[in-house]
């Protein structure tokens, strides 16, 4: 079979080598899968510049969600065992951390629905407790988590103020249904939010940026609001000042989805239930915004290691438009 393989940590485009490879045997409790579709994530990119919590030994593949097909025909959404990940023709994963993938959703839509809108779910509604009526902030929201978080705060009733970098991101964030878009490189964001929403602030922050994004959340966040570190997308991690959390009297709480899966695997399932009733539904659908063959996979995890890529890019193993 072929994989993307990566022998030395360094920039995607430089350090992943598509090779022939043998097929993994699944172990104890696994299935061996057929990749239908493996959805690009920024932790990938980390992957390969060696700078993900989990640091799988070289060479490994890179890839931490696909859709896959089983030896009995069924369609999963399932996170493969690193170090052999989803940039491959076929997988190993856990049988018991199995989900059916959505009807609703094709292969490549499907394969986007799993880590970023479990975070997502998670991250507004188990930790931020995110209610109708508040305003929710969204930083990246033209990208692949921050769009999932889009939807979500609009299917659960929120105001969606949306941050983005550029008239071209701005205008998908409209297209997703952001009542508001600021583009950060032309807006005070700290104003804009005030001023949105006569001078509150965010009730809810979702934010898988950091740095400079973290620093002007808490400048404009409302009397009990929550901010959820989701991520550091800027390659900066913040230093809360907690006397300002005290003085403002907001929240600080951080989201790491994998831990669920082994901390409580019932929530997960019950959350995929609900995005999968969403997604029957037409709530919520991941934005997909390329499909590439195979042989563009290091390509597509580089756009998304810069920065550059909206929504999802999903590599197709196949090479055909599932």
């Amino acid at each position: 079979m072929q994989a993307w393989r990566v022998h030395r940590n360094g920039e995607p485009s430089e350090v992943m080598e598509l090779e022939e490879a043998d097929r993994p045997s699944p172990g104890p409790g696994q299935v061996l899968l057929e990749v239908r579709a493996a959805n690009i994530n920024f932790p990938d990119a980390l992957l390969c510049r060696g700078q993900y919590q989990v640091r799988p030994p070289l060479p490994f593949t890179p890839g931490v969600e696909i859709c896959g097909e089983t030896e009995d025909g069924r369609r999963v959404l399932a996170t493969p065992a690193l170090p052999n990940g989803g940039f491959a023709d076929y997988v190993v994963a856990d049988e018991a951390a199995l989900l059916p993938a959505p009807d609703a959703l094709d292969d490549a839509e499907a394969a986007a629905l799993h880590i970023g809108y479990q975070t997502g779910w998670f991250g507004l509604h188990r930790r931020a407790h995110l209610q109708a009526g508040e305003t929710l902030l969204v930083h990246a929201a033209a990208g692949g988590v921050g769009s999932a978080a889009v939807q979500l705060g609009k299917a659960a009733g929120a105001t969606v103020i949306g941050v983005v970098g550029g008239p071209d991101k701005a205008a998908i964030a409209r297209g997703l249904g952001c009542d508001l878009v600021i583009d950060r490189h032309s807006e005070d964001i700290v104003a804009a939010v005030k001023e949105a929403t006569a001078g509150r602030g965010a009730d809810v922050v979702y934010d898988p940026v950091g740095g400079d994004a973290y620093a002007k959340s808490v400048k404009c966040i409302a009397f009990e609001g929550r901010v959820v570190v989701v991520g550091f997308a800027s390659g900066t991690i913040p230093t809360p000042g907690l006397n300002h959390a005290l003085v403002k009297n907001y929240s600080i709480v951080g989201l790491h989805w994998g831990l669920y899966n082994t901390k409580d695997p019932a929530a997960v399932r019950a959350c995929h239930d609900e995005l999968t009733k969403l997604a029957a539904q037409g709530v919520v659908k991941p934005l997909v915004s390329e499909r590439l063959p195979m042989a563009d996979a290091a390509r597509g995890v580089q756009r998304v290691a810069d920065g550059t890529s909206t929504g999802r890019i999903v590599v197709l193993p196949a090479g055909g438009a599932r």
